[in-house]
């Protein structure tokens, strides 16, 4: 199956006009960069510590045959013309073993999750939680009747899902979409709630109403990963859309969807085609309220094909599912759906804090009919990390944002991130973001950054727990089929990045020889697609994993 992006022209394009100047000022930077590459490597080898060569210390042999393998991995042609970073250090001493442009600045792509969760686990807690409530500050009478609005009060919680709790290598579910929802009308009900005379009211102007951080391409407000963000995630604000052929050639295709209440956000011209042909689908943007189009044909006779999109409005989306919940259980409902937003913050450049608005404080009278708790933060990171969920990451920056300034804006939550890294020892101007997720095109970081956070998060009391929300290589998470018949199979954790011509990995190693690592390999300006796109990094990490370290030197630590 082929999915189509039809926005301006093809992806590639649409993003090089969206970062104007700039863009044109980095590759630049990366074509002078690039060409230098293999001059840098010498250069890096020998610097202060690197390479094994500490001074006084003899050359370690297994550093050498590990520079030779990279020589080889970068001198390869699909990787030639890429813009490479790799810095290689000993997990324990703190020893750089190999680094190549690890002062430069990277496009880190989902690697910026490894800052967003860092940031997270320090500044909330692992035992984090979040609260979301069914409320209103109508009149409940003993009738069982509610004079007043019935309120969906969201606060950020990532996890408003079906999704089965604890992470157990791969992402399951368990019920409909609607099954938070549903488990929250049941305690209203069970609260004698029988009667709504009001509207039902999706309220998540707990963060100021801003979906969509700076550095996101217009292509990827479509789908999953660049779905909106908001302090109602329902469902990951997303969209799954059925499309099965109907019954004769050229007939409409039959569209189902979940969650249900979300089937009138997009629209769609779907048909049967010829039964030999391919299922072929594009997303288009159109005018009007529904400006997602999903345009193709499905062949005569084929099964049911499934696509996953953006949620639009989850706020309206969750009012609505919850408005049809409660009249499926019997609970009549007088009024409308609506969604209620806060204003857009006041972000000017010169300011030294966001000027709100704040969340507005919940009135002295209000009566809760249900309370949703989240699991804790340290499980919501495993899903975040080994899954790579956009949505899940930018709600923790947010949630950072709200602790600690006051506002739920990306803005405030960068700003956090700064005094955090500082704290880490990260050296200023070596991280700039501008989300959370790494889905931005104007995230730019160091390898030295990244590795010197990864021995920060180590040593933390959470550290180990930490380490284990990464994927594992060759068998979870985004690494479950990378690696995976090499000697590099269950000794990597790491966390993968990918962007169109941009791949990264970043974590931790245990080598054949018994010695830990951590590290940090980007590779931008990369033209590659699909495996071939991996293929030098992967490369790296086996040999680190095959040839660094040595059993004297295991023994050596034991005895330190």
């Amino acid at each position: 199956m082929k999915i189509r992006q039809n926005v301006f022209a093809r992806a590639g394009c649409r993003r090089f006009f969206a970062t104007g100047l700039r863009g044109i000022a980095l590759l630049i930077f990366a074509a002078v960069a690039t060409m230098g590459q293999q001059a840098a490597a010498p250069a890096a080898a020998s610097a202060k510590k690197a390479a094994g060569e500490v001074r006084g210390a003899k050359p370690r042999a297994d550093v050498a045959r590990f520079r030779a393998r990279v020589d080889a991995a970068l001198a390869e042609a699909h990787a030639q013309k890429a813009l490479w970073g790799v810095l290689v250090t000993d997990r324990d001493t703190g020893e750089i073993l190999y680094e190549l442009n690890a002062d430069r600045f990277f496009t880190p792509a989902s690697n910026a999750k490894i800052v967003t969760t860092s940031l997270a686990l320090a500044t909330l807690g692992p035992t984090y939680q979040f609260r979301t409530t069914l409320e209103t500050s109508g009149k409940f009478g003993e009738d069982g009747r509610l004079l007043g609005d019935l309120v969906f009060m969201g606060r950020g919680d990532p996890d408003l899902s079906n999704r089965k709790f604890p992470y157990a290598g791969q992402v399951e579910h368990d019920g409909p979409a609607e099954k938070v929802l549903g488990q929250m009308a049941d305690d209203a009900i069970a609260k004698g709630l029988k009667e709504i005379d009001g509207d039902v009211i999706a309220d998540d102007s707990y963060y100021p109403h801003d979906p969509y951080p700076p550095g996101w391409s217009v292509g990827d407000l479509y789908f999953t990963f660049g779905a909106p963000v908001s302090a109602i995630a329902f469902n990951d604000n997303s969209i799954t859309v059925e499309v099965s052929p109907g019954v004769r050639l050229g007939d409409a295709a039959v569209v189902a969807v979940e969650p249900a209440a979300a089937v009138g956000t997009f629209g769609h011209e779907l048909t049967t085609g010829v039964a030999d042909g391919k299922a072929e689908f594009g997303v288009v943007r159109q005018a009007g309220p529904q400006f997602m189009l999903l345009r193709g044909t499905i062949p005569l006779g084929h099964a049911p094909m499934k696509l996953d999109l953006a949620m639009p409005d989850p706020a309206e989306t969750t009012a609505l599912a919850l408005k049809q919940i409660f009249e499926a259980r019997g609970v009549r409902v007088t009024g409308t759906i609506r969604a209620r937003h806060a204003a857009p913050p006041e972000i000017y450049p010169d300011a030294a804090v966001v000027l709100g608005p704040a969340a507005v404080p919940r009135a002295a009278d209000t009566i809760v009919f249900a309370v949703h708790i989240s699991p804790p933060l340290s499980e919501i990171v495993r899903v975040t990390n080994k899954v790579s969920q956009n949505l899940h990451a930018e709600l923790l920056l947010r949630a950072v944002a709200h602790e600690k300034k006051g506002f739920g804006v990306t803005d405030a939550g960068i700003w956090v991130e700064q005094d955090f890294l500082k704290t880490v020892g990260v050296a200023d101007g070596d991280v700039v973001f501008t989300d959370g997720s790494g889905l931005s095109r104007d995230d730019l970081v160091t390898p030295r950054a990244m590795v010197q956070l990864l021995r920060w998060d180590a040593l933390q009391p959470w550290g180990a727990d930490y380490i284990s929300t990464f994927p594992i290589a060759g068998q979870d998470g985004t690494l479950e089929t990378r690696l995976k018949d090499t000697v590099a199979s269950g000794r990597i954790e790491a966390k993968t990045g990918a962007l169109d011509h941009v791949r990264a990995i970043s974590g931790f190693a245990t080598t054949l020889h018994g010695e830990r690592l951590i590290f940090a390999i980007f590779g931008n300006n990369n033209p590659q697609r699909g495996r071939d796109a991996t293929v030098a990094a992967d490369a790296i990490a086996v040999a680190m994993v095959e040839v660094l370290g040595s059993p004297a030197l295991a023994q050596q630590k034991k005895k330190k």
